[in-house]
């Protein structure tokens, strides 16, 4: 990374992982010289199906081990991966996303939007930058084929429905103001396209050109 000029800022650790080592994750963030350390991915069966008793063990997991990394200098964070959209039995109109950001505390629990994966459950994503301000710090930016069906809650989509950003359906320019009117201080093209090649230019391009 130091020959290619790069300056890691976070890192995917997986839950399981976090649960059994914990000391190791920290210690090989650290190597890393990170920031962040971000779960990826809730801890479901092959069924993928997510429980609101998941999610509240997830949350009392989660400000444990944020309140570790903040004592060895680190942020903790969740990626929401599409099936935290579902509707929580709580009712009310919740999904099990706004129960796990409730019961995490701020100050040791962020979260990084990825917002394929917000967008293809039938989420707003610039309306769910807004409504958890103060929650979000880094961004995963990748855009979904115009007629790829949603809403999707399987946490799972083949690389054929992922395109350069700009030329999918997600209102890029909305998004983007939204998170720099928040803070969100971390953004990262998150190319899973079938030619990346091709479309990281073309992603960069559009970027560059967008007025916000």
């Amino acid at each position: 990374m130091k020959t290619r000029g790069l300056v890691p800022i976070s890192g995917h650790f997986g839950y399981d992982l976090f649960d059994k080592n914990l000391a190791g994750v920290i210690r090989d963030a650290k190597a890393l010289g990170l920031a962040y350390v971000i779960v990826p991915f809730p801890p479901v069966g092959k069924d993928r199906i997510l429980t609101d008793e998941i999610v509240r063990k997830m949350a009392m997991k989660f400000n444990e081990w944020g309140a570790a990394c903040k004592t060895e200098g680190l942020r903790f964070g969740y990626h929401p991966h599409g099936l935290e959209f579902r509707p929580s039995s709580a009712g009310g109109g919740e999904t099990m996303f706004d129960v796990l950001v409730r019961e995490t505390k701020p100050d040791l629990v962020t979260y990084q939007m990825d917002v394929y994966w917000v967008y293809v459950t039938g989420q707003d994503p610039a309306g769910l930058l807004a409504k958890y301000p103060d929650r979000w710090s880094l961004l995963h930016i990748k855009d979904m084929l115009k007629d790829f069906p949603r809403p999707d809650h399987s946490g799972g989509s083949p690389a054929t429905a992922k395109v350069a950003v700009g030329t999918g359906q997600i209102n890029w320019s909305e998004v983007l103001a939204t998170a720099q009117k928040i803070g969100v201080k971390h953004y990262f093209l998150e190319d899973e396209t079938t030619a990346p090649l091709r479309s990281i230019p073309e992603s960069l391009q559009y970027l560059r050109g967008l007025k916000l």
